[in-house]
């Protein structure tokens, strides 16, 4: 009897094993768009507005956060910090900018962020919808074992992103669950900002739905290993009415000192 234990057991794995092998790159995204939401549903997504916090665990910080992003790639997002709000990044259809966090006041994106910006818009409202129109390529590169789970390890090249003032090649690699289909983490190397040439990692859990599509509430980035932030959604809205003027730059009033 132990026999037959031992034996059903290894043909139960290595069916597993088969079917996890046994995929396509092609099977993978499209299982995943149809599970999170359904392919043909994610097309009519024109904007999302999400509100929530950031734990930075280096700096004792635990922020209140809101985003939003439409289509057409006008975005803004904030945070609060000492009763005061910040944006971080905002694009109005022309401008990038955000709030200079030593004098509070709004300040232009130079020209490469700027730029960096608008390859990104490609990605809304996920990098995997229609890929291949994009520009994308999508190769499903073998299986890997994510926090105990044996992933599909997918590595997906996106429009190259600019380093000081040269195009460098923009690959991110998504590891999914094989039974529910999505992303469990997603892993790097920055290519700009304070962590830039770090190996960065995005751990994805809490999946829950909402207006009709399933994303993750809780994302856990790390650093070299090293946790930087967590980020937690609270709530997200499909296809939100937005204030056109919430993302235009205001104006900077210089004060008499300055002028």
């Amino acid at each position: 009897m132990k026999i037959s234990k031992l034996a059903l057991a290894l043909v139960m794995l290595m069916t597993f094993s088969l079917s996890v092998s046994a995929q396509t790159v092609d099977e993978i995204i499209d299982n995943y768009l149809e599970n999170t939401g359904g392919k043909e549903a994610w097309t009519t997504v024109e904007g999302l507005k999400m509100k929530g916090k950031v734990q930075i665990p280096s700096q004792g910080l635990d922020l209140p956060i809101a985003g939003v992003q439409l289509k057409d790639g006008r975005q803004i997002s904030s945070a609060e910090f000492q009763g005061q709000t910040f944006v971080q990044q905002a694009y109005d259809g022309e401008t990038a900018w955000g709030t200079n966090f030593m004098t509070m006041k709004a300040e232009k994106s130079d020209s490469e962020a700027t730029e960096n910006l608008k390859r990104s818009f490609a990605e809304f409202p996920d990098p995997f919808l229609n890929y291949k129109e994009k520009g994308f390529e999508a190769e499903l590169v073998g299986n890997e074992t994510v926090d105990g789970v044996e992933t599909f390890k997918v590595k997906l090249t996106k429009k190259p992103v600019m380093v000081d003032g040269k195009e460098e090649e923009n690959v991110v690699y998504y590891f999914f669950d094989p039974e529910n289909f999505v992303p469990i983490m997603q892993e790097s190397v920055a290519k700009t900002g304070p962590a830039k040439g770090a190996k960065t990692q995005s751990f994805f859990s809490d999946y829950e739905e909402f207006g009709g599509f399933y994303f993750p509430l809780t994302t856990e980035v790390k650093a070299n290993g090293q946790v930087f932030q967590t980020v937690t959604m609270e709530t997200i809205e499909v296809n939100p009415e937005v204030d056109e003027a919430m993302f235009a730059m205001p104006e900077v009033v210089e004060t008499e000192e300055k002028k």
